[in-house]
């Protein structure tokens, strides 16, 4: 068996196990109402941890993803209100602005050669402060097509709603898939995860794959704030604090390595579900703090970053040990 694969084995146990769980307690849980919900509720966030899926898996990090998804917002609820554009219109606008913002913070770090963290430390406050700018209140969205797009769903039997938003997230992760796995562009992610001198080896153009690869978390983070925005009805310049770390950990639980080059978008897509179950759980259970859910996944970040290091330790022994058979 592949020892890359024990991460998403471990993730993909401790979902079922977890299922498990809340099937013993609330057996009401193993309905597609609730599975509706689930997806419905994690929806921004599946679609951001995709593209932050993408970054991780290159050695890099993206901290701007929740000041992008409150920007995208914002802009959005004032376009609306201010311009009288069409909002198919201002969502393309914003997708154009959200990637390009992200293409050029890959451009930065390539160009500069400056760790990922510090720029997109820099774009996290950037993008902040830009939704500042254009307001300090919470600005409601009235559309008639932002109402089409929250009364869209499929009726699934047993009378769960799979909306439009749900399907929107398991969309992402098909295309996240395609792209890291099956495309030379996920290749070269997966390369340049290695190292960048072994990347320049391998014939991996390191600049342009680096500015694509933070373009693609841009346009992620700018379509997860449409998805926020659909959600939540309204644009709000404090929204999403936070959601650039519980992105990271759901691509950490899911089993990508934090130290790039080996992972998986459909482990990330477990990894979402996985903490979107906990916290349904402690939301019908009645009796725990909502903190509970932090605990439990900061307990299984901890588990993770364990097994990640015991995966290291083992490839590396691997690696150095002489092949069976072979003289030594």
């Amino acid at each position: 068996m592949n020892p890359r694969l024990y991460p998403l084995y471990a993730t993909i146990g401790i979902f079922l196990f977890a299922c498990l769980v809340c099937y013993i307690q609330f057996p009401f849980m193993a309905s597609t109402r609730v599975l509706g919900n689930l997806l419905t509720d994690n929806a921004y966030l599946g679609i951001v941890a995709v593209g932050m899926t993408i970054v991780i898996l290159s050695g890099g990090i993206d901290l701007s993803v929740g000041s992008v998804i409150a920007f995208s917002g914002v802009f959005i609820a004032v376009m609306l209100r201010d311009s009288g554009l069409p909002a198919p219109v201002i969502m393309a606008l914003l997708l154009v602005v959200t990637t390009l913002f992200g293409a050029a913070m890959g451009g930065l770090i390539h160009a500069l050669a400056m760790p990922p963290f510090i720029v997109t430390l820099a774009g996290m406050f950037l993008a902040r402060g830009a939704a500042y700018m254009l307001t300090i209140d919470s600005v409601p969205i009235v559309d008639p097509f932002y109402d089409r797009l929250q009364d869209a769903y499929y009726l699934m039997p047993g009378k769960g709603r799979l909306t439009l938003i749900g399907v929107l997230m398991l969309a992402s992760v098909a295309v996240g898939m395609i792209v890291a796995h099956r495309t030379r562009f996920g290749a070269s992610v997966f390369a340049l995860g290695g190292g960048v001198q072994t990347a320049r080896l391998m014939g991996v153009r390191v600049g342009r794959t680096t500015v694509g690869i933070y373009a693609f978390s841009g346009f992620m983070a700018g379509l997860s704030g449409i998805v926020f925005s659909v959600y939540t009805g309204s644009g709000y310049p404090l929204a999403t604090v936070g959601t650039e770390l519980t992105a990271i950990a759901a691509v950490v639980i899911g089993g990508t390595l934090l130290t790039g080059g080996s992972g998986f978008v459909f482990g990330t897509l477990i990894g979402v579900m996985t903490m979107g179950l906990i916290q349904t759980y402690i939301v019908f259970d009645g009796s725990l703090s909502s903190w509970w859910t932090k605990i439990v996944i900061g307990g299984l970040l901890l588990l993770f970053i364990v097994l990640q290091k015991g995966l290291l330790r083992l490839t590396t022994t691997r690696l150095a040990s002489p092949q069976a058979g072979a003289p030594v």
